[in-house]
């Protein structure tokens, strides 16, 4: 049976990822690009914490500021960044793509590419970033199982973050630091977490 997380739970893990990443990025030097960051790579303990795994596509990033690694184009469907999918270009905010794509299956449920979707659907960035921004349609894409779990300033807030990151410029994007500056206070704000919120 498939698991369901809840509200919280997934808020903290989206949060845990990205001090996961943030650490890569600002805190090894040179700093390191996963590469291949998707939900798969994100490993849970028994307490539901989050821990990035799967090193194997990782390289090292610039010694500067705002360069890029050229490379060959590897990753997952669905989570490799236009850039990077377009030239071989890799930077941070490539990995800032992925992170926004897992942010979108935390919020959605949905995988990032389901083809047994009508037309229109089957990509997830494609289909939730037109909804992300837009106040009235951002409930659209929540996941079901978390209904009632949620406030609507929290989705807001969330949704936003990750639209930031799915952004198809790249200097568009946040860094990762950002990211968990803006997740802390939503995580903080949540009372402890339930861990699960149902079985199917």
């Amino acid at each position: 049976m498939p698991l369901r997380l809840d509200w919280e739970t997934r808020l903290r893990i989206a949060l845990e990822a990205a001090k996961g990443l943030e650490y890569l990025h600002e805190h090894i030097s040179p700093p390191v690009i996963h590469r291949d960051f998707k939900s798969s790579n994100i490993l849970l303990d028994k307490n539901f914490h989050a821990k990035v795994s799967d090193f194997g596509l990782a390289k090292l990033g610039p010694d500067k500021a705002g360069g890029h690694v050229s490379t060959r184009v590897l990753g997952t469907q669905g989570y490799v960044a236009p850039e990077y999918a377009l030239t071989g270009h890799l930077t941070t905010k490539s990995d800032v793509y992925s992170y926004g794509v897992v942010l979108l299956e935390l919020l959605t449920g949905r995988v990032p590419v389901d083809t047994k979707r009508p037309p229109g659907e089957g990509v997830l960035v494609t289909w939730a970033l037109p909804r992300m921004t837009d106040r009235e349609k951002v409930v659209q894409i929540m996941d079901p199982a978390m209904e009632g779990q949620y406030s609507m300033k929290e989705v807001i807030q969330v949704a936003a973050i990750a639209a930031m990151c799915v952004q198809p410029e790249a200097d568009y994007r946040p860094l990762m630091a950002d990211v968990v500056q803006s997740l802390v206070p939503l995580v903080k704000a949540q009372r402890p977490a339930s861990k699960v919120g149902k079985l199917l």
